[in-house]
């Protein structure tokens, strides 16, 4: 068997060829013609001398060009790299030095961030979408030899931020993505996927949410798949009305916003299928949608180190405001007690996970994977209730979570930090209506110096991505430390107040 997921593609085209798989804005492509640009654009990476197990990074919004790149690195053999677009160049040029890509894909408007990035890396080749390049490679005519990829054989090279600042990339294989579709496809009551369905993909496929369980799994089913590079609630709605779209995955802030939109009722009379995932859906954003568009949203928990879901309201077959569901079929869940052993019953304990959907670790030598006996720590922290169902009370230690997008505070603080005038600074999340959470930044100026809020603004936006600039950010005399000269992030609160 060929456990690559550009298979998934290739007999979708064979059973439905003339369907129209991918609609972006007025562009539409069936199937065959997908499969056709795929096989081109994976005999042109082939051409170029790229072989198995390199590393093509991908730095593009949501469109029918990332849909075609991406299947054709998996189809080449090679492991895709997503990078979400709206890194900055610094950003961006660290992840490529640390997986080692040899070839970058960007937009038109990630372009300069690309080549500034590229110029600080050795041997990475950059070619823009639409370029003489891109054009050349989709003009390939060459018949492509199946590349034949076992279930181990990495297919995702996914970066997430590490509790020390510093990226770490999840190894995700190819067994370990179709192994969590198919868990998803079980899913019956109701379907999570069905052949007619009409999929929005406006989560950013860069993320494993929407790369996984978004475009995959609608191109493994033959789903019609309708692309959008961003949410804006009137607009979106208008998409989902025009396209008969029937399942919306997002993520909490999507629904918070809709129920804003005085005919939002009407305009997603098509959906079948809500689900949220990515953070925590509040639990009167539940109720209130079921009261006010009378559909219900089912919730999910997931990371990407899973592929990404552990668990789902689906597997129950209904919605319970504040759990996240039941695990997948095939997916074990532990809660663990600080000794390591189980804990008693309806006590919280760290979520382990175990199950074919496990990554292999992170790159490139697979520290910090699942142990000896396939469990991996999640770091999140859960209770069962008397039903079985999961409810998730903690994420991981400091995580904040900003529209569902993993910020770790140690990053931020790691860039501020490097301003002359800092002398130390903490980074906590705080609640938000809007993104789920914010981040906040106390600061402490340097003995002699002086800071401004604007200037940590400034140097903030140069050096991060958007959704990791703190909303507020605070100049404090000081910050409360531990005995051992930690600062002690527990007290901030009761130092400076529930607020911030």
């Amino acid at each position: 068997m060929n456990a690559n997921v550009a298979q998934l593609l290739h007999d979708t085209a064979d059973r439905v060829p003339d369907s129209v798989g991918l609609v972006d804005g007025e562009r539409r492509l069936t199937w065959a013609e997908l499969d056709a640009q795929v096989d081109a654009m994976a005999s042109g990476l082939v051409q170029r001398g790229l072989r198995s197990g390199e590393r093509v990074a991908l730095l593009s919004g949501n469109s029918i060009e990332f849909v075609v790149a991406y299947f054709a690195i998996l189809r080449a053999g090679l492991v895709a790299v997503p990078l979400n677009p709206a890194y900055t160049a610094p950003e961006v040029a660290v992840l490529l030095k640390d997986s080692g890509a040899s070839l970058l894909f960007t937009s038109t408007n990630a372009a300069p961030v690309a080549r500034e990035a590229a110029e600080a890396v050795t041997a990475c080749e950059v070619v823009t979408i639409g370029s003489d390049a891109w054009d050349a490679m989709l003009r390939v005519d060459a018949v492509l030899a199946e590349v034949t990829s076992p279930p181990d054989a990495m297919a995702l090279l996914l970066f997430t931020s590490g509790t020390s600042g510093r990226p770490k990339g999840a190894m995700l294989s190819h067994g370990a993505l179709r192994a969590n579709l198919d868990m998803l496809r079980e899913l019956t009551d109701p379907p999570a996927a069905l052949p007619d369905d009409v999929t929005l993909a406006v989560l950013p496929l860069f993320h494993i949410y929407g790369l996984n369980t978004v475009l995959n799994l609608a191109v493994g089913i033959g789903a019609r798949v309708v692309l959008l590079d961003r949410f804006e609630p009137v607009e979106t709605l208008n998409v989902i009305r025009e396209e008969g779209v029937t399942s919306v995955a997002g993520a909490p802030g999507m629904f918070q916003a809709w129920l804003q939109v005085p005919n939002a009722r009407e305009e997603l009379a098509s959906v079948r299928l809500l689900s949220s995932g990515g953070a925590p859906l509040p639990p009167q954003v539940l109720e209130v949608f079921k009261e006010r568009i009378g559909k219900d949203i089912y919730e999910g928990y997931g990371m990407t180190e899973t592929a990404p879901v552990v668990a789902t309201t689906l597997v129950g077959g209904r919605p319970k405001a504040g759990s996240v569901g039941r695990p997948l079929p095939g997916v074990d869940v532990m809660l663990v007690d600080e000794s390591g052993a189980e804990v008693e019953e309806n006590d919280p304990g760290e979520v382990w996970v175990k199950g074919p959907t496990v990554f292999q670790g992170y790159w490139p030598d697979g520290a910090g994977g699942p142990d000896e006996s396939g469990w991996f720590r999640s770091g999140d922290v859960a209770y069962i209730d008397d039903d079985g169902d999961l409810h998730v009370v903690d994420r991981r230690r400091e995580l904040i979570l900003v529209n569902g997008f993993n910020v770790y505070p140690r990053e931020i603080e790691l860039a501020i930090e490097a301003m002359p005038e800092v002398q130390e600074v903490a980074v906590v999340g705080v609640l938000d209506d809007e993104t789920g959470e914010a981040v906040t930044a106390l600061i402490v100026p340097s003995p002699g110096s002086f800071v401004t809020v604007e200037q940590v603004e400034d140097y903030c936006a140069s050096r991060l991505a958007r959704f990791k600039l703190p909303t507020t950010i605070r100049i404090v005399s000081e910050l409360p430390h531990s005995a051992t000269g930690k600062i002690a992030k527990g007290r901030l609160r009761e130092v400076y107040g529930d607020d911030e």
